[in-house]
């Protein structure tokens, strides 16, 4: 059986896991049911994902550990998939609200998913008071990231209401179908002389890349003749934020359980892309803004504002356009957020400074950080380490970097339709951290940016009233910027 191994990067996701930190990532679709829809919608959904299911390569492999844990896990396809554990359905109880749903979301989401099985599960549930249906779908970030999701979704939605048609799956072959080996059942000595030579491999990698980053820092260090290096001017913005890049104090800043609190919340993207065109912002200045203003309300409310702003951490991401595969290739940079601030124009102001500094710093260093590590007994010395970490609540002691995460995703400008099903919004649901209980992750769908929060239980246990808070901060930051 074919193994493909998992980068270092792909592996950290599953290194960083502990019963109080999954690391899968999800999202809820939700949709209307098509115009006279009769019966069960789950098993119509099921029919249609099973013709669809083999264009998801990911979605029929499991994880295969190396010998005695000492590198490495790798991806090897599962001979026979139970469909009936993966795909399952729920119904909310009456009246069906959305609070409901969030509760249901943020028990769902505190679940691991087993790793002796493809590392994915969706729920279809039903029983919304308005009539609408949600899905609910969770892969572990081991497998996906950001833009890969959305070549998943790329499988799952259509750009009408009459699904696609789409290849039948392939035969598979014999050798495909047989038992997984267990990797004790391999030779020991061949075993670890394999693990080796793949540590020499990526040595190997690391020295015949090296060239290149050196110049690239080079050429950032030099620059051109009559201009100022653009890495010692991006040092010199380091330098003067180091005394600052150090994130104070807040409820966020907490050893997380594993139990969860979820919102789901939407603001009009008309309205942030106006804010963006009459500041001169980005977009995702915007997003940043809107979070500040509602992070600052919901601290100063409970008496616990800092002095100094709050610190976000910001993925980046470093896939290529048309990029699709199902692998992890992400950065990510820390960004004042301007918490500190009470007028939103002057904020954003400070948003798009400090984010700006921030992106330089990154870009100018990122072909310096490599996507990929390996060293011997990585799997068990980097478990044990978060084991300890959390287990010791040395979040709640140390000094962090950040405070909360902040994450933007471009999605889908045009209306989609899932199994014939019109899908109204999406939502993301994401990963809280040690140290940063609060994750804020936001999707753009047709006129709507779709934002989900979630949270550890105890840290935040009112997350929706920062939900609402977001929505508030929009329109005060649109009438303050755009004119109302």
């Amino acid at each position: 059986m074919e193994t493909q191994q998992l980068s270092g990067i792909d592996a950290s996701f599953l290194y960083l896991e502990t019963p109080e930190t999954p690391m899968h990532v999800a999202g809820l679709t939700y949709f209307e049911l098509p115009p006279g829809f009769e019966g069960s919608f789950y098993q119509h959904f099921r029919k249609f994902f099973e013709s669809r299911l083999h264009t998801i390569p990911i979605f029929s492999k499991r994880l295969a550990p190396s010998l005695y844990d000492l590198d490495h896990p790798g991806w090897v396809d599962e001979h026979e998939l139970d469909l009936d554990y993966h795909l399952r359905e729920t119904a909310l109880p009456a009246p069906g609200t959305e609070e409901q749903l969030e509760e249901v979301i943020s028990r769902l989401h505190a679940n691991t998913l087993d790793r002796s099985r493809p590392l994915w599960q969706f729920y279809v549930i039903t029983g919304l008071a308005n009539g609408q249906g949600v899905l609910y779908s969770k892969v572990h970030h081991a497998a996906i990231d950001g833009g890969a999701g959305m070549a998943i979704n790329k499988a799952l939605y259509d750009v009408s209401a009459t699904p696609r048609d789409v290849a039948p799956a392939p035969a598979r072959s014999a050798s495909s179908t047989g038992a997984p080996v267990s990797p004790t059942a391999v030779d020991p000595v061949k075993g670890v002389a394999d693990i080796m030579a793949n540590m020499m491999r990526q040595q190997i990698k690391l020295w015949q890349a090296a060239p290149e980053i050196v110049n690239s820092m080079t050429s950032a260090f030099l620059g051109k003749p009559g201009e100022t290096p653009k890495a010692l001017s991006t040092l010199q913005n380091l330098a003067s934020q180091l005394p600052t890049l150090s994130a104070p104090k807040t409820p966020f800043n907490a050893t997380i359980t594993r139990e969860r609190s979820y919102a789901a919340r939407t603001i009009s993207l008309s309205d942030a892309k106006a804010i963006a065109k009459a500041s001169g912002a980005k977009l995702n200045d915007v997003v940043m803004a809107v979070c500040s203003g509602a992070l600052r309300r919901y601290l100063q409310e409970k008496g616990q504002l800092p002095d100094k702003s709050l610190i976000a951490g910001v993925p980046i991401s470093l896939r290529e356009p048309g990029d699709t595969r199902q692998n992890n290739q992400v950065s990510g940079m820390l960004c004042q957020i301007a918490t500190d601030i009470a007028d939103p124009v002057e904020r954003l102001k400070a948003i798009v400074k400090s984010s700006t500094d921030s992106k330089q710093i990154a870009g100018t260093f990122r072909d310096a950080v490599p996507q990929d590590f390996a060293f011997v007994g990585a799997p068990i010395l980097l478990q044990l380490m978060m084991l300890v970490y959390g287990r010791s609540g040395l979040a709640d002691k140390l000094p962090m970097p950040m405070n909360v995460t902040i994450s933007n995703v471009p999605g889908p400008p045009m209306p989609l339709y899932c199994a014939g099903a019109k899908v109204t919004a999406l939502h993301p649901v994401s990963i809280p951290a040690h140290g940063a209980a609060l994750n804020i992750t936001v999707q753009s769908y047709m006129d709507a940016l779709n934002f989900g929060l979630t949270a550890d239980r105890r840290a935040v246990p009112d997350v929706a009233r920062l939900g609402d808070y977001l929505v508030a901060a929009a329109a005060e930051l649109k009438a303050a910027v755009a004119g109302g």
